[in-house]
């Protein structure tokens, strides 16, 4: 060890340790990035230099209003300009993010605007009736309320609240930024989807998001200069951390207010997007485009896509239309996707369902991660053998704090030294993961264990399937049996006994639907199925 026992005048100090924050990414690229285009929104045309201005003032108008170190401040948002702004702006003040899911009920906006305490809320007009109607239910001191108009989308300000714009001129454009004197310090506050109670309130710390923001490239494989559409809502995990990590690469956030295919298309041809995330839901808009929607396009298009396992069929059906895809997994929790399914080129050999079925897995840990891997109920590793069950299981810096007011939570989800994902999966000999389904998605019928995901994977392969979800349906013989629910394309039409029979063809008997529903499947606002929902429907068939 020699040397290495004496450390005297070796210390941190101000030239040889910074606190870790993705706010130094802006920072850098309004200096050297300056003339880029940093966000575009229709006519919005914003250069970096203009990005860190705005954002410059929004924090300073936070300050002026009382805001301090520490306090919360929410969005209710879609993915315009405003929401990405906040994503600096808020932090670059001290305070703590908190981005609202703009599909949520009155009673839940409330709970959270009491939970979080919330000292500000910048509203989007379309939602500021939800915004008045939850400060009405709230018991705690009611936020603040910043109206933010979108009349490019023809969404106007009703008058009634302070503008955004109005609010943002209070700013001083050369506001010295509070950045964290630890890097533990609270960024951001999101809340689970609350589908079995009350939602939970997930902080985030500086340190997270900054290696979120460094894994990301290396495992995306991303270049200078991208232009990345802005379609994972900047409610969902701020929008996987991309918008903290846009301004390292010089990239171009493209924004989208609402997601459609006919969007996407546009944002290809007339913005020359290059990356963007979604869930499955997103990639079966693109492949079931009307041809009136569409629009050719002469390079690839990078997507990460996560949210729910995707059916092979899908990925295959989009690989075709040059859309790369890459599968990753992650949870609010941990600030986002945190594995992915890395390409080994002796697969290019496989036929093209075998590729498919390869790039649905989850895969393995980002570089930023110490450790992802698939336990049993000990917390002992399974066997990597493509097929004993066992809970994905996570430990790194791109785990979050904690859950807000909530130390039992906490310490249920860390116990054994990693987070507990409550997602079953099998892991493969390379070390990839597979998600089986969620703990609570498992259908046992008979005592046989049935994967929802495995049942809907085949039924995707269906021509005239669209979207499809697999749930529990009581039973009196067997305890519970698989029930599909089914969103047909547009014009198409099926019959139950064709459906039953065509999953014959690929499952064994006992895994196939026992019934089919067909109907438009209710949905989150990042594109998961509300199983839940499904479920109490199938209760009652």
């Amino acid at each position: 060890m020699g040397w290495m026992r004496d450390e005297t005048g070796l210390g941190k100090c101000a030239a040889n340790y910074v606190p870790l924050t993705p706010l130094s990414h802006l920072q850098r690229a309004a200096l050297i990035f300056a003339d880029r285009e940093a966000v575009v929104y229709g006519a919005t045309r914003l250069s970096y230099a203009d990005y860190y201005r705005r954002v410059s003032r929004l924090a300073s108008a936070l300050t002026k209003v009382g805001v301090t170190p520490g306090d919360v401040v929410a969005t209710i948002l879609p993915n315009i300009p405003a929401q990405s702004e906040a994503a600096f702006g808020v932090p670059a003040c001290g305070a703590v993010l908190n981005t609202i899911n703009t599909r949520l009920d009155v009673d839940t906006v409330a709970y959270i605007f009491d939970h979080g305490e919330a000292k500000v809320a910048l509203v989007d007009s379309q939602f500021l009736p939800l915004a008045m109607a939850a400060i009405d239910q709230m018991e705690g001191t009611a936020p603040l309320i910043i109206e933010v108009p979108d009349d490019q989308a023809g969404v106007h300000a009703m008058g009634e609240q302070q503008n955004y714009e109005d609010f943002l001129a209070t700013g001083d454009p050369g506001f010295s930024w509070l950045l964290p004197e630890d890097e533990w310090e609270s960024l951001a506050l999101n809340y689970t989807s609350g589908t079995t109670g009350r939602p939970k309130g997930v902080v985030y710390h500086h340190r997270g998001a900054y290696l979120m923001t460094m894994g990301t490239p290396i495992s995306w494989e991303l270049p200078l200069f991208m232009r990345y559409l802005q379609i994972v809502p900047l409610f969902h995990c701020n929008g996987w951390n991309h918008t903290w990590m846009m301004p390292a690469l010089g990239g171009t956030v493209v924004c989208c207010r609402d997601i459609s295919a006919k969007a996407i298309y546009d944002a290809i041809g007339d913005e020359g997007v290059t990356h963007f995330g979604g869930a499955p839901i997103v990639l079966n808009l693109i492949v079931n485009a009307k041809e009136e929607e569409r629009r050719s396009f002469d390079h690839v298009v990078e997507v990460f896509t996560a949210g729910a396992p995707p059916a092979p069929a899908t990925l295959a059906a989009i690989g075709k239309l040059g859309f790369n895809i890459k599968q990753v997994y992650g949870l609010t929790e941990t600030y986002g996707h945190v594995t992915e399914c890395i390409w080994d080129d002796a697969w290019n050999t496989l036929s093209e369902d075998d590729q498919s079925a390869i790039k649905a897995r989850q895969g393995v840990a980002f570089p930023m991660m110490e450790d992802v891997t698939v336990v049993d109920d000990h917390m002992g590793q399974v066997a990597r053998d493509g097929a004993t069950q066992g809970e994905i299981v996570m430990r790194g810096n791109a785990v979050m704090k904690g859950y807000l007011k909530n130390p039992e939570a906490t310490q249920k989800a860390f116990s054994g030294g990693y987070f507990h994902s409550e997602d079953l999966a099998i892991q493969h000999p390379g070390g990839a993961i597979q998600i089986s389904d969620r703990a609570k998605d498992i259908i046992i019928s008979g005592g046989e264990n049935i994967s929802s995901v495995e049942v809907e994977g085949a039924l995707m392969h269906h021509a005239a399937v669209n979207l499809c979800a697999v749930v529990a349906k009581p039973d009196d013989k067997w305890g519970e049996v698989p029930c599909a629910f089914v969103e047909l394309k547009d014009g198409a039409t099926a019959q139950e006994a064709e459906i039953i029979a065509f999953t014959r063809e690929r499952l064994a008997g006992f895994k196939c639907p026992k019934k089919v529903v067909f109907q438009e499947l209710p949905k989150t606002s990042t594109g998961k199925i509300q199983k839940f929902a499904l479920r109490k429907l199938a209760k009652a068939l």
